[in-house]
């Protein structure tokens, strides 16, 4: 199929659609904002509901002979050097579980970095598959996880030989990147496929001067959040598959097995639209941004008591591979608060929304959406912020664990400990327990606990006093954490 990056078929599909005057007796409902409550057109626009139409039998035929979403996932997976790109409307959450079951099966392993995201361990639970952890690499000082080493995947299939494959998140919501290339290469000597959950990296392919992109790095399958680091809208994700050891049919049927019926033409296009910006001016935008970023870095260290993280912190032996700067991570510690407060802070007093937060960081990512107002604005928060720190040391403190009390023994299956009887428990006498939830400070969304894991007090006592300091617990049973849920006796 011939390839012209001028085009955007489902933005095009779309206006054809309108053009010819398309009356449909189908759902949406709604029928072109006809029917929407006018309270909702006066916030949202008419043009979310003008865009909401079917996917087959609206914006293509019934048969879909107009190849519409076809075309456009070719034009995706030429841009970004990939064989097959297949979108989805049900976010990265949905693409990483149809990558893991294309890969591996019920009852088989999967070498898999604990520094996964939850929707990773809900592809464990949903699908019965057994992790062989891989750990992190853990910086002690700043509290922080960078991607497993090679030499960590290395250790895990020559102990788990008989595993079907291996997948590595790079790079972190963080920013820092693992050594892809030779993840990759410890997977192939073995004629094993690596997936690669990029959801951080949508932007890599466009500029040289970020990380490596994972179809480059020879990964062979990829998953990517178009609304994270791009310009799509959320739930828009993309997966991109290359080389002979995943069949692009079975990873196809896995995405629709697991994917809605009804998919979001709004969704599609935007992540079409991303598509023909990036390879259009995408290096122009991206440089920018990178730009940007580096101006506000070199501000905020002007700023006292604030730090932004770099290569120099992130990256070197024991750690990070590469650096993203855009996610612009701050480490506060030295204002004398955590995260969680500043991050209230700055929301109440300049109306400023902070993305990652923990016990002593907060982020900024900065996209080539920012420009210098929106910087400026982001700037004076923090001086203020500076300024303000007096009144916000009396924060509860985070009794983080060091690294090697971090982690729990895995004694049953995550599919088996969370479809288990179970019972609550206050939490004080969880420990020694097995997990029967999960257990995840969002964002960034890693699990501290997850089914099937031996209950420790280190870690326990480490979310108990985070709640306390302003964690977010968004899918624990009792999100306050009085209670936890275990495999009952």
């Amino acid at each position: 199929m011939a390839v012209d990056h001028d085009e955007a078929p489902v933005l095009d599909a779309l206006a054809r659609y309108h053009a010819m005057n398309e009356l449909a007796f189908t759902p949406p409902g709604h029928k072109q904002a006809r029917g929407a409550d006018p309270r909702a057109r006066a916030v949202l626009g008419d043009a979310v509901f003008l865009g909401d139409v079917l996917a087959s039998g609206g914006l293509d035929d019934r048969l879909t002979r107009g190849n519409v979403l076809k075309r456009a996932e070719v034009l995706m997976a030429d841009a970004v050097h990939a064989e097959h790109t297949f979108f989805s409307t049900c976010g990265s959450s949905l693409s990483v579980k149809a990558a893991m079951l294309a890969v591996t099966r019920p009852g088989q392993r999967l070498l898999i970095g604990r520094d996964a995201h939850k929707s990773v361990i809900a592809g464990l639970i949903l699908s019965g598959v057994c992790p062989v952890w891989v750990e992190p690499q853990w910086d002690a000082v700043r509290h922080i996880a960078h991607p497993p080493s090679p030499a960590a995947y290395e250790k895990a299939f020559t102990e788990h030989p008989e595993a079907d494959g291996a997948l590595v998140t790079s790079p972190t919501p963080y920013g820092s990147a693992a050594d892809l290339r030779a993840i990759a290469e410890v997977c192939h000597r073995r004629g094993k496929p690596l997936i690669v959950d990029e959801a951080w990296g949508a932007h890599l392919p466009f500029h040289g001067s970020l990380p490596i992109w994972a179809m480059d790095a020879g990964a062979d399958v990829c998953v990517t959040s178009i609304h994270k680091m791009g310009s799509g809208l959320e739930q828009g994700s993309v997966f991109h598959l290359q080389g002979d050891l995943i069949d692009p049919a079975e990873l196809s049927s896995r995405a629709d097995l697991l994917g809605t019926t009804s998919p979001s033409v709004l969704l599609y296009a935007g992540i079409d639209a991303w598509r023909r910006q990036m390879v259009q001016h995408g290096k122009r935008l991206i440089g920018g941004a990178l730009d940007l970023a580096a101006r506000v870095r070199d501000e905020i260290e002007t700023i006292d008591g604030i730090h932004v993280h770099g290569a120099d912190d992130f990256c070197g032996p024991g750690l990070a591979t590469d650096l993203d700067p855009l996610p612009g991570i701050m480490d506060i510690s030295a204002l004398g608060t955590t995260g969680y407060r500043a991050a209230d802070w700055l929301r109440e007093h300049h109306h400023i929304d902070m993305h990652l937060i923990d016990h002593r960081r907060i982020s900024a990512q900065i996209t080539h959406a920012d420009d210098g107002d929106t910087v400026d604005r982001l700037l004076t928060a923090l001086r203020g912020l500076a300024r303000h720190a007096d009144s916000l040391r009396d924060a509860p403190q985070v009794a983080v664990p060091p690294p090697d009390q971090l982690r729990m023994d895995q004694v049953q299956l995550p599919r088996d400990a969370y479809f288990d009887h179970h019972t609550d428990v206050p939490v004080e006498q969880a420990a020694g327990r097995i997990a029967a939830e999960m257990i995840t400070p969002y964002p960034p969304g890693i699990p501290a606990v997850l089914p099937g894991e031996r209950l420790t007090d280190p870690v326990l006592r480490y979310l108990t006093t985070g709640v306390r300091a302003g964690m977010n617990l968004p899918d624990a049973a009792d999100p306050h954490l009085n209670t936890i849920r275990v495999v009952a006796e």
